[in-house]
């Protein structure tokens, strides 16, 4: 599998992975094929997943620039066609208690209306006319020990109080009785606005309406080198050149190795793992009172997710390897399906029907960051650190603004840029000793 931390190309034209989402998603919608004849642009997009269509279709509505996106294989290759699709409020990895006490009340308020902004983004888009299998709404946090229900309890109190969040408390009776008898769970909290969508078919339909604006999307064109000019930059793909005055890095955790000095040695590109089960049967469903579509995570630092798909399937992820050399090997889909059945012990005879994996982009202090260079002529949004579906589309309307030269919210989120991560040659070695780090805090503590 394609590995952005040694890889420089992630191929081109290459077909979507073998997941549940491609296999069940219908026909692609069109794009602007293969680049063949050199061009000049005035912004220049690298990267067809959530943030290159989101920043391509905010420009052309909301400015007036109608931007080129160069896509090395298809709209949504990436983490945009292979995520849980969960729709979440989240900030990343970094909670707002801690941005309370780093920066203040001010600056965590501005974040969360920002991560707020990236759901009520989505809703409207969705709300065009983009069919992408939205579920029921609700978002259920559950407690994978008993000492951590006392801490979810608090995390309720703490966002009712700072944002007037609507916070359901589950005791572990409520759960089972109301959603799903998860024998792993010991109570939960319940989010009202969460839900699960198709997200390969919610870009599909940033895609459109994308093109319909008048953006321009170009599938199986990697840029294979990059130039700085005295004017702009060009962009070499396979068949033709990109002129462009201004360039928009959008390839997050699938940025090939050394693509762009501004970037490099910024990133931890680390692989999540999924799995969807065969259907389970009214038989099955019914053991397990499994009658909850509501997107789940645990409280595991290395979390296990989960949901019902409108076929009855569950689908279920976690963390998979740790170098793409060794994703495809099954023995970290069938950990998924034996943690499951621990969950659902019901279950025992289920199968796999569809397994794969995909990059999520970590970034050194848990947020993401929409930047730029000092010319202000190469931008970027990186670092959603498994969290990026709703906020992405927020983040790709704030890269747009900031192409057209517009103030942005004074956040750092995008003021200041990635942090370097020290001693980056050793990611990989660190991420190892965190899975085991992990792996302890979640036996013992």
């Amino acid at each position: 599998m394609y590995d952005p931390l040694h890889d420089v190309s992630p191929g081109c034209g290459e077909a979507y992975p073998k997941s549940y989402w491609a296999e069940n998603s219908g026909i692609a919608p069109d794009n602007d094929q293969a680049l063949s004849q050199d061009i000049d642009v005035d912004v220049a997009i690298i990267g067809a997943g959530y943030t290159g269509l989101s920043c391509a279709l905010h420009l052309a509505r909301e400015h007036g620039i109608k931007a080129t996106v160069v896509e090395a294989n298809q709209s949504a290759w990436g983490c945009s066609g292979r995520n849980a699709g969960f729709i979440l409020k989240s900030s990343g990895r970094k909670s707002y208690s801690q941005m309370q006490k780093q920066w203040g009340e001010t600056v965590m308020r501005g974040i969360y209306d920002e991560m707020s902004a990236g759901v009520d983004t989505v809703n409207q888009l969705i709300a065009e006319g983009i069919d992408c299998q939205v579920q029921s709404p609700g978002y259920i946090k559950v407690a994978h020990k008993a000492n951590k229900l006392q801490e979810l309890i608090d995390l309720a109190k703490l966002q009712q109080k700072m944002f007037g969040y609507d916070v359901q408390v589950l005791s572990r009776a409520e759960l089972h009785h109301d959603y799903m008898v998860d024998q792993n769970a010991y109570g939960a909290i319940r989010y009202q606005d969460g839900y699960g969508l198709n997200p390969l078919k919610l870009a599909w339909g940033y895609q459109t309406l994308a093109r319909q604006a008048g953006a321009k999307i170009h599938c199986a064109t990697p840029v294979e080198d990059w130039h700085q000019t005295p004017t702009g930059h060009q962009l070499i793909t396979p068949k033709a050149v990109v002129k462009a005055k201004k360039v928009v890095l959008a390839t997050n955790g699938y940025t090939p190795k050394g693509f762009h000095s501004l970037i490099t040695d910024r990133t931890l590109p680390v692989l999540s793992q999924i799995i969807v089960t065969e259907p389970l049967t009214d038989e099955q469903i019914a053991a397990c009172n499994f009658i909850s579509s509501n997107v789940v995570m645990d409280t595991r630092a290395l979390k296990y997710y989960y949901r019902k798909l409108p076929d009855n399937r569950i689908l279920f992820g976690g963390r998979g390897a740790i170098t793409g050399k060794n994703a495809e090997d099954p023995y970290y889909a069938n950990r998924l399906l034996s943690v499951l059945k621990t969950s659902f012990p019901a279950l025992q005879n289920l199968n796999i029907a569809y397994a794969w994996s995909g990059w999520i982009c970590m970034a050194l202090d848990d947020l993401p960051h929409i930047y730029q260079n000092p010319e202000h002529n190469v931008f970027y949004s990186m670092g959603y650190c498994g969290s990026g579906v709703s906020f992405s589309v927020q983040a790709g309307k704030r890269l747009a603004e900031k192409v057209a030269e517009k103030s942005v919210p004074n956040l750092p989120l995008y003021q200041c840029p990635l942090p370097k991560f020290p001693l980056a040659p050793m990611r990989r070695i660190g991420q190892w000793g965190y899975f085991h780090y992990g792996k302890i805090k979640d036996t013992w503590f």
